[in-house]
Parts: structure tokens; C-alpha cells; sequence
């Protein structure tokens, strides 16, 4: 089968270095059994092709990204037909793909991985704040054949939309990122792990208020923040006001490598998030043997109370709370990583993939073969 996946970028020819692992993990899995061509929309500013993971990457580039990459989805059929073109993430990776598949009258899926169904008119996020946005999701749904989102909030926003959706999560390859068994806590102060690039959607200031507070209650801990800094600083000033200078260190972007030791190291993943469709980070801290607190998003919503605890978004002390009770409670603590890792190995990226190609076979001509 030849396929055409459309994504935003996470497929820099390093395969270290701007990628998304788990897109990574996607590509090199589907590669195996298939002709994978990936067009990324917004890797790199200029036109390229590179292989990547067994497929061949199409990097469109700067102006008219979308209109050019339906002419180079379209030319590479012209050399061998597709049988399939799915996007990951929705927006204009979406747009092209259902453009592109109407065109070559080949069936399309639509994997919502982002923001694009919510509007957060507080921060200028989400694809339906403005009308544009929400008339563009209307008519790459609508002219969909399957649609799937890695979570079950996710799948529930698309049926409130009225659209039909299946439940298909971006898994942990457990080869590049094997299991380790939960562990007991060393002596010390506790060690806090936040994953995640820092800007508004990851809503920092309400992970770090709570910290501030679970220092008035005296508790001893350490935060590691590994994520690049798109808001120039904000976040360090706010730990300096806060006075929390020597217990809080950002450490930037890491790759897989290097974050690997820094999660078997931590005790607890801690996110804050105002919108998630996964988040991937808490399947790699739950595969990693590490239990995770967070707000009431994506995966967060499926797994607590069983698998980690959910706060209401935005609440600095219930999202306290719940730190200080995980690190009070050594027996919840690691019920609940063994549960959360259970959960995770069930549903890594082989599972991802064999999911989609029982799509693939639903919606293509060799399903009738």
C-alpha cells in the first residue's frame, strides 16, 4: 500500500532534533509493510526531501505551503498512485490532506492531535476562535472518511460536534523507550519532573503557584522543567518572584537520550496544561515506572482516579493537593505508575499501528481484494 501522511513538521532529517517521537515511531512502524511518503508542511523554510525511518519525507516550505504541497502530493501520485492520505493533526495538515484526496478521489483520515477544536480566547489559541477556523473544521470533518483523536475528551468534542470519531492514541515505542518498573522513593527531597515547551496552552504559572505553596507547607523537593522557552523568560522571573530560584531548574529542549535519565530519576510528572490531546509525555513517564498529577485533559480524564490524578484546569490548590498527597502516599504512589504503565504498554505504537491499518484496509480498494 502506498501511503501519504501530511503532518506539521516533527520529522527533522536529524531524527533527533525537532521531531515528535511518536510521529517517529508511527512512520518507521508503517514503513515496514508500506511505501510511506510524509509531507511536512513547516519543517524547514525552504524545499527539501530527505528519508527518514524507512519513508520519504517532502518538506513544502514557506509560501503557499498549502496549495503546494496538494501539487506534491499530487505529482508523487502521478508517479504511483496513493491509496491513502491521512493527516496528522487536523488545520491545514487536514485541509490538505481532504483536498488532496478529494482531488485524487483516494480516501482520506484525519487524526485530531491538537488544538483544533477549542478556542481559548485568553491566549489566541485553538482552531474554532475564529470563524475561519471553525468554518475550515467543518469542512475537513465533513469531508473526512474516518476521523480519529488519541483521547476520549477529544473523541466526546467531535461527537458534540457531530461528527463520528474512533479512539486511536500516538503510543511509546517501547524499543526506543523501554519499560522500567516503578520504584520507591529515595530519601531526599522529592523529585518533580514538567515536560513540556513553555507558552500559554501549558499554562506554567499554574504549575508553579502550587509549588510556591507546597513550600509554605514545607515540603522538600526538586522541579526539573525540560521544554524550550517560547515566552522569552516569563517563567524564569515568575520562580524568582515566587522565590522558588533553588528549587526549580529549566533545563531547555532534550532530546529522547537525554531525557530518559531525568525521568527514571524523577518521582512524579506534574502537568498543568489548559488543553491536551494526549499528552504523549504522561505514556512516557507511565512506561518509564513514573506516576503522573495533572490537569483534567485528554488522557488525564481516562486514567484518573486509577492511573493518575486529574485536577480541574487552572485550580492551583486542588493541583497542590494532589502533588502533596501522591508524595505523602507511597503505596497510591506506585498503584497508581503500575496501573499507568499497565495501561501504557497496552496501547504503545505497535498497537497505534495496527490500529490504523485496520482503518486502512476498511477504507481502501485492497480491503475487497
Amino acid at each position: 500500500m502506498k501511503l501519504a501522511l501530511v503532518v506539521p513538521g516533527g520529522v527533522d532529517r536529524s531524527g533527533e532534533f525537532r521531531v515528535i517521537p511518536a510521529l517517529l515511531a508511527l512512520i518507521q512502524r508503517l514503513a515496514r509493510a508500506h511505501e510511506v511518503h510524509v509531507f511536512a508542511l513547516h519543517q524547514e523554510a525552504i524545499a527539501a526531501r530527505w528519508e527518514l525511518a524507512g519513508a520519504t519525507i517532502h518538506n513544502i516550505g514557506d509560501g503557499w505551503t498549502r496549495l503546494r504541497a496538494i501539487a506534491a502530493i499530487r505529482a508523487e501520485h502521478r508517479r504511483a498512485p496513493f491509496d491513502l492520505i491521512q493527516a496528522i493533526f487536523s488545520g491545514s495538515c487536514s485541509l490538505v490532506a481532504v483536498a488532496a484526496a478529494k482531488l485524487l478521489r483516494r480516501p482520506s483520515l484525519v487524526h485530531v492531535a491538537g488544538g483544533e477544536l477549542v478556542a481559548l480566547h485568553g491566549i489566541d489559541y485553538g482552531g474554532r476562535r475564529l470563524w475561519k477556523g471553525r468554518l475550515r473544521e467543518a469542512m475537513v470533518l465533513r469531508g473526512a472518511d474516518v476521523i480519529t483523536a488519541a483521547s476520549a475528551p477529544i473523541i466526546d468534542s467531535l461527537q458534540a460536534l457531530g461528527f463520528k470519531a474512533q479512539r486511536v492514541p500516538l503510543g511509546v515505542d517501547l524499543q526506543a523507550w523501554p519499560p522500567l518498573a516503578p520504584r520507591e522513593r529515595n530519601t531526599g527531597p522529592a523529585r518533580l519532573i514538567h515536560v513540556a515547551s513553555l507558552n500559554r496552552v501549558k499554562d506554567q504559572p499554574a504549575l508553579l503557584r502550587p509549588l510556591a505553596a507546597l513550600v509554605g507547607k514545607g515540603l522538600e523537593f526538586q522541579m526539573d522543567i525540560v521544554g524550550v522557552d517560547t515566552l522569552g523568560g516569563e517563567m524564569q522571573q515568575l520562580v524568582h518572584r515566587l522565590g522558588l530560584e533553588s528549587r526549580v531548574r529549566f533545563h531547555g529542549f532534550k532530546t529522547q537520550r537525554e531525557l530518559r535519565p531525568m525521568m527514571e530519576s524523577a518521582d512524579l510528572l506534574v502537568m498543568s496544561s489548559l488543553h491536551e490531546a494526549g499528552p504523549l509525555v504522561l505514556l512516557e513517564a507511565a512506561v518509564a515506572g513514573v506516576p503522573a498529577v495533572g490537569t483534567a485533559v485528554g488522557h488525564f480524564v481516562e486514567w484518573s482516579p486509577a492511573a493518575a490524578l486529574a485536577v480541574p484546569i487552572g485550580n492551583a490548590p486542588a493541583l497542590a493537593d494532589a502533588i502533596h498527597r501522591m508524595l505523602a502516599d507511597e503505596e497510591l504512589r506506585l498503584q497508581l505508575a503500575t496501573e499507568a504503565q499497565r495501561r501504557a504498554m497496552l496501547e504503545d505504537a505497535d498497537y497505534t499501528v495496527q490500529m490504523f491499518q485496520a482503518l486502512y484496509l476498511q477504507h481502501t480498494p485492497l480491503a475487497a481484494r
